[in-house]
């Protein structure tokens, strides 16, 4: 069994490592393996079998239904999306109004924080004339430290994390109300489905998300050998916390996915010219495997 997460060894995967390294796999009968890379690397692999699942943003398996491949999004790590707008409290970005005429960092015009910040400028309605976007790939902290942006298109367990450990308590402008969609997940191929291994692997994570929610400081520990003390610390995983669990997860179990966010979601992408009007939402994802007794 193997599954792409993305990036690097990261302290955002400890409940993948966690469900290795505490036997929850081994309890499903699966012996899995690891391979990172970007999502760009690894959707190629999962078309051709190479992997069984990987973990990406919703948008990772909109964008590849669009285009023709079967992949459904089927447990959500993060019961909404993380991205933020951030900003040094010397820049008096309070609201999505102060964005005009200043200058916005962003990764580059693609993934789920880039669809977001564009539903929070719609749901203002700014433009992306009325200010300035600069793509800066993965710099965005020390663009907002160094000023060479007024703020930046990043994450609330992460940069904004990173901030606060320096002793600065960011400006944050929340994207969720705009663009409710949930955050990164595992998908897989739609034949993968309807197996039973499928529902195994989903019930390992499940755990593995139960534990680090239960024992954050336990998961840290036993995860962290696997990422390094370059992979971000408890601090980080601590601020992913809120993300994992809601009211949702509480009455449907840990990794079910909110059909509301998604028709949200989904409805903006329409709008925006980025997903064909004939897809429905639940073309896109599934809960069939959530093990609902996992809360």
């Amino acid at each position: 069994m193997n599954i792409g997460l993305g990036y690097v060894p990261n302290v955002q995967f400890t409940p993948f490592y966690v469900a290795d390294k505490l036997g929850y796999f081994k309890a499903e009968g699966l012996n899995v393996k690891y391979q990172h890379g970007y999502i760009s690397e690894l959707m190629p692999l999962l078309l051709q079998g190479k992997l069984d699942f990987v973990v990406g943003d919703p948008e990772d398996a909109i964008f590849a239904k669009v285009q023709g491949a079967d992949v459904r999004y089927v447990m959500a790590m993060y019961q909404k999306v993380p991205v933020t707008v951030f900003s040094l409290p010397a820049k008096n970005i309070s609201s999505v109004a102060d964005l005009k005429s200043k200058v916005v960092g962003i990764p580059g015009p693609f993934g789920s924080s880039y669809f977001a910040f564009e539903a929070l400028l719609d749901a203002a309605n700014l433009k992306e004339t009325d200010l300035k976007l600069a793509s800066i790939g993965f710099t965005q902290l020390d663009a907002v430290r160094g000023g060479k942006v007024d703020a930046a298109v990043g994450y609330i367990n992460n940069e904004v994390v990173q901030l606060a450990a320096g002793g600065v308590k960011a400006n944050t402008l929340d994207v969720t109300a705009a663009y409710p969609m949930v955050g990164v997940g595992l998908m897989t191929q739609q034949k993968t489905l309807s197996a039973d291994i499928a529902k195994r692997v989903v019930r390992a994570v499940q755990r593995g998300l139960k534990f680090t929610v239960v024992s954050p400081a336990q998961a840290f520990k036993v995860a962290q050998p696997v990422f390094g003390a370059g992979g971000g610390g408890l601090d980080v995983l601590r601020a992913s916390l809120p993300l994992i669990s809601s009211p949702m997860t509480a009455a449907n179990g840990l990794g079910y996915s909110d059909p509301a966010a998604w028709n949200k979601a989904v409805a903006y992408l329409q709008k925006a010219g980025k997903v064909p009007g004939s897809f429905k939402p639940s073309d896109f994802y599934s809960n069939a495997l959530i093990n609902k007794t996992l809360k």
